[in-house]
C-alpha cells in the first residue's frame, strides 16, 4: 500500500533532549534519555533558560555545551531541542545525477581499481593504475669503477664497486651499459653483467673476446627487469676459457644505468 499521511518533505527529526540542571558552571553535558548526546552542530540546538530562548550564543564540542559564562544554579532550563537534517531516505538506483554531486566530492580513495595508487601512477580506462610516463627514462646513474679485474678461473667472478641504483617501481626496467678495456693473454675471455649475485643473462656471457695480448675496447648492454624497489648493485663479471688463460678487465670501467618506466 502506498504511503498515506503527511508529505515526507514536511517531516523532520527534531529531538527533545534532557533539561540541563544548572550549578553555576559555564559548560554542561547534553543528554538524551540519560545518555550523552552529540549534536550535529551548535546551530542545530535551541534551548530556553528562565523563559528566554537561547540560540547561537553558545558553542558545542562533542556532547558538551559551553555558554561562555557561568549560568546561575537558580536558573531553570525549560527545554533543549535538537534540529536534525530531516527525513533521510536512500535514493533509488540510478537516480543520483552528476549535477547532485558537489565539486571534488569523489576522491580516488572511493574508487575500486587494481594496481598501486601513488604519485607516480595514473588510472587507466580499464580501471587499473599504471606507471606514468611508460617508456620514459625516470633516472640515470653513472659510476666510474677504477678496479682492475683478473681471473684464471673458468667460472664468473665479480669485483670492484660496480653501480648501485634504487628503482622507483617494481615494474620498471633497468638499462645497464658497461664500457671497459679487455685484455686476453690467450684463448678467449668471457664477460657478463651481474645484478647482485645473479647473472642478468642467465649463465651466458654478453661479450666474448679472443684477441690476445691487446687492449680491446669493449661494451656490454642489457635491459634488465629486477622487479624490486630495493637498492641493487650491478657489477661486471669475467672468466677465462680454461684455467691456463688470464683474463682481465682493464681501466677505464664505466657503468651507466637508466630506469625505464613501464
Amino acid at each position: 500500500m502506498a504511503y498515506i499521511g503527511r508529505g515526507t518533505d514536511k517531516i523532520s527529526n527534531v529531538e527533545v533532549l534532557d533539561n540541563i540542571t544548572f550549578d553555576g558552571s559555564s559548560s554542561y553535558t547534553l543528554q538524551k534519555g540519560g545518555s550523552n548526546f552529540t549534536p550535529s552542530s551548535a546551530n542545530t540546538l535551541l534551548l530556553s533558560i528562565d523563559g528566554v530562548v537561547q540560540a547561537g550564543n553558545f558553542t558545542v564540542s562533542g556532547s558538551t555545551i559551553d555558554f561562555g559564562t557561568a549560568v546561575a544554579g537558580t536558573s531553570t532550563c525549560d527545554f533543549v531541542l535538537h534540529y536534525g537534517v530531516g527525513l533521510i531516505t536512500a535514493p533509488s538506483d540510478g537516480t543520483v545525477t552528476t549535477a547532485k554531486l558537489a565539486d571534488s566530492s569523489v576522491s580516488l580513495a572511493k574508487l575500486t581499481a587494481s594496481g598501486t595508487k601513488d604519485a607516480t601512477t595514473f588510472l587507466r580506462g580499464d580501471n587499473t593504475f599504471a606507471e606514468a610516463g611508460g617508456g620514459k627514462v625516470l633516472q640515470v646513474v653513472m659510476s666510474d669503477d677504477t678496479s682492475n679485474l683478473n681471473t684464471t678461473g673458468t667460472s664468473f667472478v665479480t669485483g670492484g664497486t660496480g653501480l648501485t641504483i634504487t628503482p622507483s617501481s617494481t615494474s620498471s626496467k633497468i638499462y645497464i651499459s658497461v664500457s671497459f678495456t679487455a685484455e686476453v693473454d690467450s684463448g678467449r675471455g668471457y664477460y657478463a653483467i651481474y645484478r647482485d649475485t645473479t647473472n642478468v643473462n642467465g649463465s651466458a656471457e654478453l661479450v666474448r673476446n679472443q684477441v690476445s695480448g691487446l687492449n680491446n675496447p669493449s661494451f656490454m648492454h642489457y635491459l634488465d627487469s629486477p622487479s624490486t624497489t630495493s637498492a641493487i648493485t650491478y657489477k661486471m663479471a669475467i672468466r677465462s676459457q680454461n684455467s691456463g688463460n688470464q683474463t682481465s678487465a682493464g681501466q677505464p670501467l664505466l657503468y651507466i644505468a637508466m630506469e625505464i618506466g613501464a
